[in-house]
């Protein structure tokens, strides 16, 4: 399910961008690799990560926030979904 290419990190960002959260990418010594800003809904992941690191962190994020998913699209619904019944190992 879970491929590490452009293209999904693609559908991972279009997802939290249909959500209240923005993401952006950044330098920074985070320890766990991004920032996460709950209050004022912002991500901030590591900009020197790999496509595969990225990926895994935005896996990671999303297994531990809730989305309103009132805004998003269908297929972005059940992405968000399937993300939610897989269980990740890294």
């Amino acid at each position: 399910m879970i491929k590490y290419t452009n293209h999904f990190l693609t559908k991972l960002e279009d997802l939290i961008a249909e959500s209240d959260y923005v993401l952006r990418y950044e330098k920074g010594s985070f320890k766990s690799g991004y920032c996460l800003l709950k209050e004022q809904k912002i991500m901030i992941i590591n900009k020197f990560f790999t496509t595969e690191g990225k990926i895994n962190t935005l896996l990671d994020i999303l297994k531990n926030i809730d989305l309103d998913t009132s805004k998003f699209t269908e297929k972005s619904l059940k992405l968000y979904q399937e993300l939610s019944q897989t269980e990740i190992t890294l």
